[in-house]
């Protein structure tokens, strides 16, 4: 399940690198649509099940923090920042997991996984930061937003769980669909559609939305229903290794000691944040609703 639920962000790793190179410029919220709203429409058609009673709001809400307000503050941040930098910012997502478990949830402080939090986030800064890095305000508070948004989806998800006899790709499909709708009008509005979109883009956008989104989607929402949720978020620091080692591997990016170092230090951090020390689970007693 461990492995499985680790392709999502792996994929999304691959994010930076597809809106850069295939994407047209200057439309991250239709990106942030395409993304979503047909990936959606697909898992309706697939699970062929709608919400029902308060899973209407429920779904809503879900749908807007993990898509509608995620995906365009990506990729605000993926165009207007370097791709290491997007991806530093959204490494620090565990750590926002880890302190709302505690608030929302009710679970014990664990200090293991957010020091293991702490440590992935210097390893990826190490990877992907350097001297050359420009910052810019706008992209910096869209990269935090998006941890945010999403950090406070997955804790919600992990409240409610997830209906009876649905599917992983059900689920999937009511979020991005609802994400999507919300991104509809907004994106036609104040963006509206490129002019172009060659094969390159197409296949870009087909990418994230059928790869990115309903498939990642659907193998993250089902590992989040069984594995503990702050583990479940380190694996997310796979996304900006990924996304580094795309550089190296299409853009002639060569890796430093010490980004070697960083790489090191963010697989350990990812691989110890899915233990649990031993006195910590004798000592440690899940309440309702907690993971597993």
């Amino acid at each position: 399940m461990t492995a499985a639920t680790a392709l999502a962000p792996a994929v999304w790793g691959t994010t930076y690198f597809v809106t850069t190179a295939f994407l047209p410029a200057d439309h991250p919220m239709f990106a942030a649509l395409m993304r979503a709203l047909p990936a959606g429409l697909i898992g309706l058609l697939i699970a062929r099940r709608l919400p029902r009673g308060d899973w209407w709001w429920k779904a809503a809400v879900l749908g807007t923090l993990n898509i509608g307000l995620f995906f365009p503050l990506l990729f605000v941040a993926a165009a207007r920042l370097p791709g290491g930098v997007a991806a530093t910012l959204g490494a620090t997502q565990p750590i926002l997991i880890t302190v709302l478990a505690v608030v929302v949830l009710g679970e014990r402080l664990s200090h293991w996984r957010l020091t293991w939090g702490i440590v992935g986030v210097a390893g990826v800064g190490l990877v992907v930061l350097g001297p050359g890095v420009g910052f810019d305000l706008i992209g910096i508070l869209a990269g935090i937003g998006g941890a945010a948004a999403m950090g406070t989806g997955v804790i919600l998800i992990k409240r409610w769980g997830r209906p009876p006899r649905l599917s992983a790709v059900g689920f999937a499909g009511w979020q991005l669909t609802a994400g999507g709708l919300v991104l509809l009008v907004p994106t036609l509005l104040f963006e509206g559609v490129p002019e172009t979109i060659d094969g390159a883009g197409s296949l870009g956008y087909l990418w994230l939305g059928v790869i990115g989104g309903l498939l990642a989607y659907t193998l993250w929402f089902r590992g989040l229903g069984s594995l503990p949720v702050t583990a479940t978020a380190l694996l997310g620091l796979l996304s900006p290794l990924v996304a580094a080692a795309l550089g190296v591997a299409f853009a002639g990016e060569t890796l430093t000691l010490v980004q070697i170092v960083g790489f090191a230090l963010a697989l350990a951090a990812l691989a110890c944040g899915q233990l649990t020390p031993r006195s910590h689970s004798r000592s440690t007693h899940p309440s309702k609703g907690s993971p597993s």
